[in-house]
């Protein structure tokens, strides 16, 4: 319901004066409602249907602040009205002071008033009616309704066509909060995707190139310097492809790319010989079978991103690459050497693990990565299982 306002709009004192004054018109020619020798008439003098009429207008000026006290005190000034010879602007007025308590009212007010206004109006028709038992008896309960059960209804019309555009209005502003947030969060879910995508494509190379250039640069040996310089080249020449394939993605369409240029399981032998190629001394242990697309481009992702870890981080030593497959899910396992390291280090940002978490989070599956203890010493281990059973169709 809309706030009242505190004091009374100009709309409400223009209606007040406009009844007021039409009143004094109607007085001034000497037009009443009743003759003066009426018998319900108890205060014949011109100037006693004044006090209710100024009343009544004073009412109006609450009709939108305060109509419940308006419509009281206007059915008291019209009770006085009746002991005179009345004026027709009182009435009138009486009749907006009911339309205005039932669409500025309480809700309470505008469900009850139009049934005890109509109520009223068929007491108005029954009582009389027995009483005097002539058709004409009835016209006190047409007058009845027309000042009291008319207006009321009307204002319970107007109040419900209101309410049901208010309601209509802000289901709109929802409705368009909603797809906003919709679209924000699309926006910031394909920024994410991106971010992984990129990080993942790029960074093992980068990483690559960063540890032989500072070997190349640290040691003064002609052969060292060549091998160094090979596999920057090789890794500059793979990014750049990485990052050209991307570019197309971003100007054409994911829709548009051939399905050839998504990485799969398939290519985790080739993944580890280049990972050999860059200095780590790798095994892999692969038994994934058929899985959802979704779900083996994640897999290839983790393994990826977790060589990257291993050729910045690792200390010399065997890293091992582990894939099986159940039928509820994909399991990975990726083990390398911690410790100190002597040798080069690519700086790193942790958006890596932060990447593969959010992969695994993405196909409800786990991750997690950490140093553990065993036989062969120290090791850093990287865990996921990847659902392989109502993976909706996507890109992790």
């Amino acid at each position: 319901m809309a706030v009242r306002p505190l004091s009374p709009p100009r709309f409400d004192v223009a209606v007040a004066l406009a009844g007021l004054l039409g009143g004094l018109l109607l007085w001034a020619f000497g037009l009443g409602v009743r003759p003066a020798d009426d018998p319900v008439v108890l205060f014949d003098g011109r100037w006693a249907l004044l006090v209710p009429l100024a009343v009544t207008a004073g009412c109006e000026l609450l009709r939108r602040t305060a109509p419940r006290t308006a419509l009281v005190t206007g059915t008291l000034a019209l009770a006085a009205d009746l002991m005179t010879q009345g004026s027709i602007a009182t009435i009138v007025m009486y009749t907006d002071l009911n339309y205005a308590a039932v669409v500025y009212g309480s809700p309470a007010t505008a469900r009850r008033l139009p049934w005890v206004t109509g109520v009223l109006t068929l007491a108005g028709m029954l009582v009389p009616y027995a009483v005097w038992r002539v058709p004409e008896a009835l016209l006190v309960g047409l007058v009845v309704g027309a000042v009291t059960f008319a207006p009321a209804s009307t204002g319970l019309i107007v109040r419900n066509h209101r309410d049901a555009a208010d309601a209509a209005r802000l289901q709109a502003e929802q409705t368009a909060l909603l797809a906003e947030m919709d679209r924000v969060q699309a926006v910031t879910a394909e920024r994410s995707r991106m971010a992984r995508e990129l990080h993942d494509m790029v960074a093992n190379h980068l990483s690559a190139i960063a540890i032989h250039s500072t070997a190349a640069l640290s040691l003064d040996d002609p052969g060292t310097s060549r091998e160094a310089l090979t596999v920057i080249r090789e890794n500059s020449v793979q990014g750049l492809a990485e990052m050209r394939r991307l570019i197309g993605i971003l100007r054409d369409g994911a829709d548009d790319r051939e399905p050839s240029a998504t990485p799969t399981l398939d290519g985790l032998g080739t993944l580890v010989e280049g990972a050999r190629a860059n200095g780590l001394d790798v095994t892999l242990e692969a038994e994934h079978g058929t899985v959802p697309a979704p779900v083996e481009l994640a897999a290839y992702r983790i393994v990826q991103e977790s060589l990257t870890n291993a050729l910045k981080h690792a200390s010399p030593g065997r890293v091992t690459v582990c894939l099986r497959r159940s039928p509820e899910a994909l399991e990975i396992r990726v083990t390398s050497p911690y410790g100190d390291r002597d040798g080069p280090r690519a700086p790193g940002s942790g958006a890596g693990l932060v990447g593969m978490r959010e992969r695994a989070a993405l196909l409800e599956g786990s991750f997690e990565a950490g140093p553990e203890s065993g036989l062969e010493g120290k090791r850093w281990v990287v865990r996921a299982t990847l659902p392989v059973t109502d993976v909706e169709l996507g890109e992790a």
